[in-house]
């Protein structure tokens, strides 16, 4: 079967369109529902908490391939400023700073909006990708539609059930990577899963650099992570959402430039799969290794921009 087969027969498998009504616009995210959060919540034991996002800053992790993916740029607005009056500074009256930051919503730690992705013109559920306009953004399918995300996440640790410090460049996680990785780490999957894939990949970032993060240390642009058949094990277990320790999050470019990013595609819009990239999963391997426990209470919601394609997130874990 020739890749092109293989994906519109993926496409035809894994397809949520109408799963939940024609309006629906928040995809697999309807697998959290009140009792799966309820059920999540018994994974609070000890209140360690675990930041899983990148700094925002101006050296950050964009090199400029998408235009308008710009690092933060932070600047101030004022300064110690008497807005209530007192400019020598001597009475018992507050002075205030403010400032402004300037950035690609997608450049640092982020959830892909549904909104992302098209493919034959068409988004998730048959939205015509028409409906994303200069004015108004993404109008059907903006992120500021998911309200919340939080529920059990998971961490699927693949070059740690390997035995390895980060998986290799051109590494494609497929369904048996993940069933190893979940039994490795004594995790169940469950209906409604926030799925986190470590691939070891966001090692080189903070070793090497923006530029290795994104070409790999060899600089060949190779990135570990699922590729084509690892799509239908989400679709097979109901994960609500997934994110990875990438730059890219898929396997790239996979067999063939010409099919690159095929798991796009099929996870945001045949599948409505929310999904999230450059995640720091190092220090949440570190507490799961040393607890024991792959599983926790995940709160990681993405800012409600109007509109927006995607969202930047600063996702925490909850042991």
């Amino acid at each position: 079967m020739s890749f092109d087969e293989r994906f519109h027969e993926m496409s035809r498998q894994v397809r949520n369109w109408g799963r939940w009504g024609d309006d629906d616009r928040i995809g697999t995210l309807n697998f959290i529902t009140d009792d799966v959060v309820s059920a999540a919540a018994a994974n609070i034991r000890t209140g360690h908490r675990v930041s899983c996002a990148i700094d925002l800053e101006n050296a950050g992790v964009q090199l400029g391939q998408v235009p308008t993916r710009v690092n933060p740029i932070h600047v101030m607005g004022s300064i110690d400023h008497p807005d209530l009056g007192d400019p020598d500074g001597d009475a018992m009256v507050p002075h205030f700073s403010d400032d402004m930051i300037t950035m690609g919503l997608q450049a640092a730690t982020h959830w892909d909006g549904l909104s992302h992705v098209s493919y034959g013109h068409q988004l998730y559920n048959g939205v015509t990708a028409s409906s994303i306009t200069a004015r108004d953004g993404a109008g059907e399918l903006g992120i500021e539609k998911i309200r919340h995300l939080v529920g059990r996440g998971v961490l699927l640790d693949i070059p740690a059930s390997k035995g390895l410090n980060a998986l290799p460049d051109d590494h494609e996680v497929t369904p048996d990577d993940l069933d190893a990785a979940a039994a490795w780490g004594g995790v169940e999957i469950k209906a409604g899963d926030i799925v986190l894939l470590r691939t070891g990949r966001i090692r080189l970032f903070f070793e090497q650099g923006a530029h290795a993060y994104t070409f790999g240390a060899d600089g060949s642009g190779n990135n570990p992570g699922p590729g084509i058949d690892a799509v239908g094990w989400f679709h097979r277990h109901d994960i609500a959402a997934v994110a990875a320790d990438s730059y890219i999050f898929e396997v790239f470019p996979g067999s063939s430039w010409d099919n690159a990013l095929a798991v796009h595609c099929l996870h945001i819009v045949d599948m409505g799969l929310t999904q999230g990239q450059n995640w720091n999963l190092e220090p949440l391997s570190e507490a799961c290794s040393a607890m024991n426990r792959h599983e926790f209470f995940l709160s990681a919601s993405p800012e409600p921009v109007v509109g927006g394609c995607g969202a930047p997130v600063n996702p925490v874990a909850i042991f």
